[in-house]
């Protein structure tokens, strides 16, 4: 018998969904940015908003969020996905160069800061137990936010993005560390004990296991999936790396973020790390909303109403202290000026790993509950104002260019740049037997160049002898783009499959205008399509296999080699023009790329 389907179960779902599909459309048209639409959402939804007035509205009953602890315990998933991402985009190389920032300005941020705080909130009248507590859990700042707006700007590889997210990275570390205190506080036992040291060895363990395994493992079962040519599968095996990694990571005592970033890093290293961004990007964005809709859901604003001067007072003196904290490390640290303010107003906003450390030391009686729900609204507050931070941080820190006045203005905007690939390489697009040549004659050039392969066996063999390749789809524009698209001095097809060389062409063609597409056709039939969809150059294999015997065969009659060459030539121009129709799209383009020469 078929179970019965109740409305209401679904309802929660259906509001946010509704709420994803309006919201972020809504606040890109009005140039706004998304997170404060979902956090005011979040706020309108939940039960301090428009559920207050239920008993007078029962209709709004429908309109409102019932069960904020179940959406705020799947929001979590939002951090654990962004923390993976962003393990993806790093190296055990690239942290290691890292470190001085990581665990020195980190260390001086967090600990620095939870002294600051909790001086302030002992001379509010908080007894010092509880003054370490807020101290340290408002210290923290937000990953989930500061992260994508920092993106968003196009600021995470500069100075001050690298300097703020090594500090968030930090400060991930010693939330582990943070709760354990916390709950030594809360035994009332007469203070720290040795054997307390003895919480900390499970977290060693969990990361030592998640670290093997991925080393041992992760490789060869990423290798086994792409081998099956299942799209299904292969994203069922990336979130099995990430839920996995971050199981075990909670099981040990650390957050589930912590534990995805760690499996993100060590996926990073391996051929399949630009596929699996793909395949995982989705996820993370509606997770991430979802994550951003909770935290709206909580601000309790009858606090906010009763106690406008405290509530207030409290934000805008925690915004100045950690502000001032950060800008004083990152001068320590040896940082510019401009990239200290910057991070400094980027990391001023609490964060999200503040609720389950408030929460944690209010259940052990370390803070009054009262006072617990109050920092945490001004809190919660000081996070809508983290876009607004970074784009005032973003006017201090970034250097106005300077315009130099032989450069001509570009035709047009280019592809947003995506991940971390060097530019001015060559993109080639298929790594079989034509592949390998043309990467054989751009290495002979000294050309960089970077491949996309969805033949996995391919992949690995072009990977044991030294080649930059990628697993992957290139058909879809949001793999070209995190292989460098943006900046790719050209893009060359090599792959045997028509209709797949033609999907490559047209979404290259329609992100890059200005850039040189080289394809191989299988006959002059196929080439004509490539121009027409916007390719520079395409060759055709039979055309170009019959020039070579015709070559061959003058040479050995006895045709003098210049005469041969100079006839080949013409004729090879002969069927281009041929093929590639005055009005098809790469006729127009090669007139243009002529004209600018």
């Amino acid at each position: 018998m078929a179970h019965e389907v109740s409305p209401e179960s679904y309802k929660d779902l259906v509001l946010f969904l509704a709420t994803a599909g309006i919201v972020a459309p809504l606040f890109k048209r009005l140039r706004i940015n998304p997170i404060l639409g979902y956090l005011l959402a979040g706020v309108i939804l939940g039960p301090f908003g428009l559920g207050r007035f239920i008993p007078v509205a029962p209709w709004l009953n429908h309109v409102t969020v019932d069960k904020p602890d179940e959406i705020a315990q799947l929001a979590e998933f939002g951090v654990v996905f962004l923390l993976f991402m962003i393990g993806l985009e790093l190296s055990w190389e690239r942290l290691r160069l890292m470190r001085k920032l990581v665990f020195g300005l980190g260390a001086i941020q967090v600990v620095g800061g939870s002294l600051a705080l909790g001086a302030a909130a002992m001379l509010l009248g908080q007894a010092p137990m509880a003054a370490l507590a807020i101290g340290a859990a408002l210290t923290l700042s937000s990953t989930a936010i500061a992260v994508p707006v920092l993106a968003e700007r196009r600021r995470l590889h500069s100075e001050a993005g690298r300097a703020t997210f090594s500090v968030l990275l930090f400060q991930d570390l010693a939330v582990a560390p943070i709760l354990i205190t916390l709950e030594i506080l809360g035994r009332g036992h007469g203070g720290f004990q040795p054997r307390d040291l003895i919480s900390l060895v499970p977290a060693g363990i969990g990361l030592g296991v998640i670290v093997l395994v991925g080393r041992l493992a992760l490789r060869p079962m990423m290798r086994s999936v792409a081998k099956a040519k299942s799209e299904e599968m292969f994203m069922a095996a990336c979130l099995l790396v990430i839920i996995g990694a971050g199981l075990v990571s909670a099981l040990s005592g650390l957050s589930m973020a912590l534990g995805a970033f760690v499996a993100g890093v060590l996926l990073a290293e391996t051929e399949y790390r630009r596929e699996v961004e793909v395949k995982i990007e989705p996820f993370k964005g509606l997770l991430l909303s979802l994550f951003f809709v909770s935290l709206g859901i909580r601000l309790d604003l009858s606090l906010l109403v009763a106690h406008p001067a405290l509530i207030l007072g409290a934000a805008a003196g925690l915004l100045v202290v950690k502000a001032a904290v950060v800008f004083g490390a990152g001068l320590a640290m040896g940082l510019d000026r401009r990239a200290a303010i910057e991070a400094g107003l980027i990391l001023a906003a609490g964060g999200e790993f503040a609720f389950a450390l408030l929460d944690n030391a209010v259940g052990a009686g370390v803070v009054p509950a009262a006072i617990g729900h109050a920092v945490l609204v001004s809190e919660t507050l000081t996070m809508f104002l983290i876009p607004a931070l970074a784009a005032l941080g973003g006017r201090v820190g970034r250097r106005a260019p300077v315009a130099q006045p032989s450069e001509a203005p570009p035709r047009s905007a280019p592809v947003q740049h995506v991940g971390d690939e060097p530019a001015g390489q060559v993109l080639i697009v298929g790594y079989g037997r034509v592949g390998r040549l043309v990467s054989d004659m751009l290495g002979r050039h000294d050309l960089p160049w970077l491949a996309v392969e969805r033949d996995a066996r391919l992949v690995e063999q072009g990977r044991r002898e030294g080649g930059r390749i990628y697993y992957g789809d290139a058909s879809r524009l949001e793999l070209l783009e995190r292989c460098g698209l943006a900046t790719a001095k050209a893009v060359i097809v090599t792959m045997d499959s028509p209709d797949s060389a033609e999907a490559v062409v047209a979404a290259t063609r329609a992100a890059r205008p200005d850039v040189s597409i080289v394809a191989r056709a299988r006959d002059a039939r196929h080439a004509a399509r490539l121009y027409e969809l916007g390719a520079t150059d395409a060759v055709p294999e039979t055309i170009e296999a019959s020039l070579q015997l015709s070559e061959a065969a003058l040479v050995d009659i006895g045709v003098p080699m210049g005469l041969v060459i100079a006839s080949i030539h013409e004729r090879r121009d002969e069927y281009r023009k041929a093929l590639n129709r005055p009005d098809a799209l790469g006729g127009r383009r090669r007139r243009l790329r002529d004209a600018s020469l």
